[in-house]
Order: structure tokens, then sequence, then C-alpha cells
């Protein structure tokens, strides 16, 4: 589905692509398995410049690629042409309350806008945003929940990289991250995409320790006792990462509480201008931090790069995930990020590729 949409006589067009992406391998998290992920790519064109952001559909979060679409079409010329007039940052909360409670689309038009602006600056989005760039800092690829042998055999088939997210949430997770160790060296990171009880946390923790795993990312639900995530905060013997605690700007103090870090993922807290807030926020109270990724293209994953300067962890993975994309940008090598040649995020739409992806 391809939505364009001409804003009056100040000559801004919005272009929606919705596409459906197709995974590698099927993808099991603690709350089901997908094949696919379908994907909105917003367009933002002005002045022969166009700017990119992606949101990916979420049955968890509740969000539709149809629902995300109207919310977007049915911005005013106003609102689109104020992405241009004025800085994505002091354009955030008037766009918010056109949106409201639709992080997931105004996240897509704030990378999109953040896009534009860095192109018509003539410099890439981190630069533009005063930022120096990180070569250091790798991302994780994450092994999904399967059969023990599955998840060796999609080790192997990804070997190389120097860090492993590795998705949990069974009634053996200890045994899933020792048979890994055995034909692994890297370092792991635990996720239990809050399947965990605070008692088991804890007592994982010991372990998980011995068996190289750097931290543990929101073992228990949000809606857990917080006396229960004083504990973990308190007893766990690795750290442990806030995600569907760290929703938005608003969940901060909570997840400083009873966290040792955040992971910021740009759909849930409504784009790149709040996430940088909240994580220059972490930084300053000391407090570790992370972005991360949905099942996307390259995008929504060149986006989310552009804080990699920010960061301690990164998990960028996304289009790693996907077998063919519509759409080229920040590469992700073996853990390593590499920036394209181009201005803004660095995201292109692939022409001759994209209408294969297109729902229709």
């Amino acid at each position: 589905m391809c939505s364009p949409r001409l804003a009056g006589d100040r000559s801004v067009k919005l272009n929606l692509y919705a596409v459906r992406l197709p995974l590698r391998d099927p993808f099991t998290i603690s709350r089901g398995t997908i094949t696919h992920q379908d994907s909105l790519i917003v367009a933002l064109e002005h002045d022969g410049i166009t700017g990119y952001g992606e949101v990916t559909a979420n049955d968890y979060y509740g969000h539709t690629i149809s629902a995300m679409s109207d919310a977007l079409n049915g911005l005013s010329a106003n609102d689109l042409a104020m992405c241009f007039e004025d800085t994505p940052e002091n354009n955030w909360h008037r766009l918010s309350e056109r949106l409201v409670g639709d992080m997931f689309s105004l996240s897509a038009l704030d990378m999109a806008s953040h896009d534009w602006h860095a192109r018509n600056s003539g410099a890439t989005l981190w630069h533009h945003w005063g930022l120096t760039w990180n070569p250091d800092l790798q991302s994780s690829f994450t092994i999904g929940i399967d059969t023990v042998q599955e998840m060796r055999r999609k080790l192997d088939a990804d070997s190389g990289w120097d860090l492993y997210k590795i998705k949990l949430g069974t009634d053996h997770d200890l045994e899933i991250i020792r048979q890994l160790r055995q034909c692994n060296e890297a370092t792991f990171r635990v996720d239990a995409n809050c399947a965990w009880s605070a008692q088991q946390t804890i007592d994982y923790s010991k372990e998980l320790r011995h068996l190289g795993v750097q931290f543990i990312e929101q073992p228990l639900p949000r809606s857990a006792d917080p006396a229960d995530k004083q504990r973990v905060f308190e007893e766990s013997s690795l750290p442990i990462i806030a995600d569907e605690d760290c929703q938005t700007e608003a969940d901060l103090e909570t997840c400083f509480q009873f966290f040792h870090g955040i992971n910021v993922k740009l759909c849930k807290c409504g784009g790149l201008t709040p996430a940088r807030k909240m994580l220059t926020e972490a930084k300053r109270r000391e407090k570790l931090t992370m972005v991360g990724c949905m099942v996307e293209s390259a995008v929504g994953i060149s986006g989310a790069a552009q804080l990699t300067p920010l960061l301690d962890f990164a998990d960028l993975d996304g289009a790693n995930l996907i077998s063919d994309s519509p759409a080229r940008g920040v590469e992700v090598t073996r853990g390593h990020l590499k920036m394209p040649a181009e201005l803004g995020t660095g995201a292109e739409l692939v022409s001759t590729a994209l209408p294969h992806f297109l729902i229709q």
C-alpha cells in the first residue's frame, strides 16, 4: 500500500509505504512466533529533499498498519508543514497532541523529520546533533527461542559476532545457555521478555554470570510488584535492563529506581526526539544506556543508529533478521556498524525492490 499525499500549497508531500518484510527464520520470543514483519515506511518530501522514518506493526502494543496510516494521513497540511518550518524537537509536542496516544506513528514521523533536517543541513544526523560517532560500539545479534539444536544452528549460521542476545522464557532457560556456551565463546545477553519471577531472576543470575552473560533484560512483567522489582535490583548478580518497563519519558524515574539501565525503543517512546532526552538523562544519572529495535528494514535501523554516541549497548540487528529488504542504509556486519555516505540517517529506499514488498 502506498499512500501519497500533497499538503496543500506548501509543497509538502507525505508518502506512506506499507511493506511486508520476510524473516530469514521463524522468530520466537516468550509471547509468540512470527515469520514476517509488517512495517510502515514514512517519507517526508519538501524542497526536493526526502526524509525517511519507519515503524513496525505490533500486536503486543496494539498498533496496526491500517490504524497508523489513518493517523498519519489525518494530519493537516499545517501540521506537516511544521516539520520543515521548525525543528523536530520544537515540533514534537505539537505532533504528539495531534497523534494522541500513538507513539508508534509519531516515532516514524519524528525520524523522517530529523532525517530531512540533517539532509537539508548537509550533514549526517549524528553530526547535525553535535555528537561524535562511536566506531567501537557493536550491536548484538538475536537468537530467538527454539529447540537447543536449532538455536545452536542459528549461532553457527551467524558466527563471528562478539555479542549475542538470547531470547528466553522457557522451562529450561539455564540449560539453553549452558548448551549454547559449549559451542560459542562470545558474550551473551539474555532477554526474558517478562517471563520470569523475582526469585527465578535472582537464582538464574548467579549461574548466568558464570556462563558469560553480560546482563538480563526485562525479566519481570511491567505489572510486577514494585517490591519484587526492588529485590531483583538489589540481589541480582547481573545488571538488569528495563525494556517493557521503559516505554516513554514518564517511565524514567521508576526505571532509575528498579533497574541498572534502560533499553530505549523509538516506536515506544515516540521517536528520536524523546529517545535522545531519555538517554541523556540516563547518562546523567549514571545508568547504563541501550537502544533496541524491532524486526525492521534499514530505514528504522539507520535512524536508531544515530544514537550510538549516547550508548553503552546496542541491539540493532533488526535488518539482519530479514531475508530481503526494500531499503539500504547503516550496515551491521557481525556487530560492527558502518554509516553509508548519504546524509541524514543514510537510509534510502531501493526503488526497483520496493514494489515487491508492498502490501496490496
